[in-house]
């Protein structure tokens, strides 16, 4: 038999976390890129199958972190790699706020941190899923050899945007509803 507990927690008690996590980023330029990126994947990899399913689900979101910064293909920025970094510098430390040992509640506190992290970083994390999967995509198109950039992802992506915005305007024309401000001011002879 499950039990499930659901809490939510208020802005003051996000504060909290916050506050940790802001102490922790401020000390991310004296670590150890390696040490921020093995101890997040440790702390991924260790656990995994020992801890609640709400637990599992964000050391996933944990393990795609580390994947973006470490992904040469998807090449981030100084600059982007250093905010990712910066978030997981909480799970480098030794110190937890709920020490982990604790059956079920010992990986709360991560859990907490986590979901904060990947609230914040959602947009890239959305983005690197979609590059994930464009790269999938093109290993079968044309197999195993294929080499797949950012730029590559992206060159996709406006050509998508373009051929989207050419059906809307042809659907719009065949509709017939106006004329339309592209027709009614061509300068098309």
């Amino acid at each position: 038999m499950a039990l499930t507990i659901n809490f939510e927690l208020q802005e003051q008690d996000l504060d909290y976390y916050r506050d940790m996590m802001q102490k922790t980023q401020a000390a991310v330029r004296e670590l150890d890129r390696s040490d921020v990126l093995n101890a997040a994947r440790k702390l991924a990899g260790e656990v995994q199958d020992q801890v609640p399913d709400f637990v599992a689900s964000r050391l996933k979101q944990l393990e795609q972190l580390v994947n973006m910064v470490e992904d040469n293909d998807w090449d981030l920025t100084e600059e982007e790699k250093v905010d990712v970094l910066s978030a997981l510098a909480y799970f480098s430390q030794a110190e937890d706020l709920i020490d982990d040992r604790l059956p079920v509640l010992g990986f709360l506190d991560d859990a907490i941190m986590i979901e904060l992290v990947a609230r914040e970083l959602a947009d890239d994390l959305k983005a690197y899923d979609e590059f994930c999967a464009y790269r999938r995509q093109e290993i079968e198109r044309r197999g195993e050899g294929a080499h797949t950039s950012k730029a590559d992802w992206l060159e996709a992506k406006r050509q998508e945007l373009h051929s989207w915005m050419r059906r809307r305007r042809s659907e719009k024309r065949a509709g017939g509803s106006s004329a339309g401000f592209r027709s009614f001011f061509s300068f098309r002879g």
